[in-house]
């Protein structure tokens, strides 16, 4: 079964074939193009086609479609990018300047009649008409960034954001084409899935707004009988990703939850985007080695799919990790010793020499050994990125002290006493950074039941006092009100942080003589528990009823007059899509992976596929937050 990110592959790599079938066989002489695309394109392929890749399908020569280019003679010119009157007027520009021979223009979305209209007379002017070879839509406007996890927007995704969406003074029409641009990145996702959902979304939220947009699009497509895109459903052979069964698209606004962005984290992959920046599957890290003069420079690290190491542990705690690291490091030690004591046993000193050891055939084994330096290479330079990673989120983990700020966040959400009262914590000026404390504060806030007004203030001013910038409680406050006037959705958030427990510290690593220098670092075991989104994702699975999710619109847009509430004795969905309106996290994902690994049974394949509009870290959530605050602090006059 393919999953949506090969899915999603395969639409790509047709599109470069010139939109033809690839053939079976590779061996083919591919047909050298260039590849042309804005910053969506470039945001699109980057994470799930190397350049590597590129170069195998006959890309020569990949360039953004806004800079300067010459003209390429007797080159078929691959175009891919979105409709904007931006890119439409420079592909005009192309057209005039006669810049290519052959033009495949593909679009990220469905390009509008008037537009394509103003292409044609401006080839027409251009008199390059028979040199476009074809116009396609292409629906893959969204970033599939894991096989089961996308975002729509990377670069520029502040249009987006949570503040973009929630902000006062938000004109209707700014309000329209936000929901818009939503609505056609999901269109174009459940196209490549080739399934029609099920939509689930709580009422009287961005995601209804969503929701409804979604459903009439998807209906008007469905009783279009010439543009019918889902006619290859999943009754079909060859059908969609999903079983027979139609998948639930779960739309959830950001609203309900604010704590879990916030939160500190304990596993790797989430570790590595809140605190070293992760994006589009990158990770820059600062080089160490470089030499005492010269000014480090970040050295770039790509986490992608063929990384073992990465698929394994990217959910795993980060003392697991470390440990694993330190296994494979030992392991690529002991290949290396086995292949420099069989050339000593034979006599070889010299590099040179292998060649002609090889000729003679003196040894299979020695042969064995060195056809596998290739693999062991390959091994060595993961293990040495991981390692530049790891201590790079060690060093920070010392610094800020972040395994007691989970710790602690876990003990809040599940309601445990603290050990240490949380005034002397915030007022303790070795305890981790201002923003470290906001956030714990904040989280502690919300989990609160009722915290009087003097502790309130006496918390704030520690805050103060440490060097936090206190804008974003006005909004936090604010949100806090209005989730408790409605009973239903403040429910649904009840949290049951896990807590976690102090095992041994790292024997392995401590008696080792690892490279990690681990003291003073908790190794703390986090007890599984499911978060607010990974709740209603599982009571919307399983169709139960629940006063938190009955209230939930159900639209199906394969029926004509669909009623809205959830039909009786409707079974289970075995596959469902959770798509967060106002931003994601790596957390949540690691969350909704955990769970669908534990209802896994030997005759029921269940998926999730997890989804946000944008992806978002801690810092960059709080600066949204505090945006909101500054806007209730001092309104300004709306524009």
């Amino acid at each position: 079964m393919l999953t949506l990110r090969e899915r999603q592959i395969n639409a790509i790599k047709q599109m470069l074939n010139l939109n033809s079938q690839q053939p079976k066989a590779l061996a083919a002489e591919p047909v050298w193009k260039i590849l042309i695309y804005d910053r969506v394109g470039q945001d699109i392929i980057s994470p799930i086609i190397s350049i590597k890749e590129l170069r195998e399908l006959g890309v020569t020569l990949h360039v953004q479609l806004h800079s300067d280019r010459d003209s390429i003679p007797d080159v078929p010119a691959i175009y891919f990018c979105l409709p904007t009157d931006e890119n439409l007027d420079r592909i005009q520009q192309d057209f005039s300047n006669g810049l290519y021979d052959v033009y495949h223009l593909n679009f990220l979305a469905p390009i509008t009649r008037s537009k394509i209209e103003n292409l044609a007379a401006a080839a027409l002017h251009a008199g390059c008409v028979a040199n476009i070879h074809r116009v396609y839509d292409q629906y893959v406007n969204f970033i599939s960034l894991e096989d089961d996890f996308f975002i729509l927007k990377h670069q520029q995704s502040d249009q987006l954001s949570y503040y973009a969406i929630n902000r006062a003074n938000t004109r209707d029409e700014e309000m329209e084409a936000l929901m818009d641009s939503i609505v056609d990145s999901l269109f174009a996702l459940f196209v490549t899935l080739g399934n029609v959902p099920i939509i689930r979304c709580p009422r009287n939220s961005a995601a209804e707004m969503v929701a409804r947009k979604l459903e009439k699009k998807l209906r008007e497509n469905l009783w279009d009988a010439r543009a019918n895109l889902f006619h290859m459903d999943a009754t079909q052979a060859g059908g969609g990703v999903f079983s027979f069964q139609r998948p639930v698209l779960l739309l959830l606004d950001r609203n309900m939850d604010l704590a879990t962005p916030l939160h500190h984290t304990w596993s790797y992959q989430a570790l590595v985007h809140d605190v070293l920046d992760l994006g589009l599957n990158l990770v820059y890290v600062e080089d160490e080695t470089a030499s005492a003069g010269a000014r480090k420079k970040p050295k770039a690290c790509d986490l992608d799919r063929n990384d073992r190491f990465w698929m394994t542990h990217k959910g795993s705690p980060f003392p697991t990790v470390a440990e694993a690291i330190q296994e494979e490091l030992e392991s690529y030690r002991n290949s290396e010793e086995e292949i420099k004591r069989l050339k000593t046993s034979m006599g070889i000193e010299g590099e040179s020499d292998i060649a002609f050891s090889l000729v003679n055939d003196t040894t299979a084994r020695l042969t064995n050994a060195v056809n596998s330096l290739p693999q062991l290479m390959e091994k060595k330079r993961l293990i040495d990125m991981h390692t530049k990673i790891a201590t790079a989120i060690l060093n920070f983990i010392k610094a800020r002290r972040l395994d007691s700020f989970f710790e602690i966040e876990e003990k809040v959400m599940s309601k445990q006493t603290l050990d240490r009262p949380l005034l002397d914590l915030l007022r303790d000026g070795e305890f981790g950074q201002a923003e470290d404390k906001l956030r714990l504060y904040i989280i502690y806030f919300i989990c609160a039941q009722q915290l009087p007004e003097s502790e309130q203030e006496r918390l704030k001013e520690a805050l103060q006092a440490a060097g936090c910038d206190l804008t974003a409680l006005a909004y936090v406050q604010r949100w806090k009100g209005i989730m408790n006037r409605s009973p239903s959705i403040s429910q649904a958030t009840q949290y049951e942080g896990g807590g976690t427990k102090t095992v041994s510290m790292f024997t392995k690593l401590v008696s080792q003589g690892s490279s990690f220098v681990m003291e003073g670092v908790k190794n703390l075991v986090v007890k599984r528990h499911n978060l607010p989104v990974t709740k209603i994702t599982e009571q919307v699975m399983e169709c139960r009823s629940n006063a938190e999710t009955d209230d939930y619109l159900y639209l199906d847009p394969k029926l004509l007059k669909g009623g809205e509430v959830l039909p009786k004795n409707r079974a289970p969905f075995q596959d469902a899509v959770v798509f967060m309106v106002g931003g994601g996290n790596y957390i949540e994902y690691q969350n909704l992976v955990d769970f669908i690994k534990q209802k896994q049974t030997s005759n029921v394949q269940r998926r999730i596929i997890y989804g946000a509009s944008t992806l978002t870290n801690a810092r960059q959530f709080l600066k949204e937050l505090s945006a909101l605050g500054g806007e209730i602090q001092s309104p300004t006059a709306t524009s």
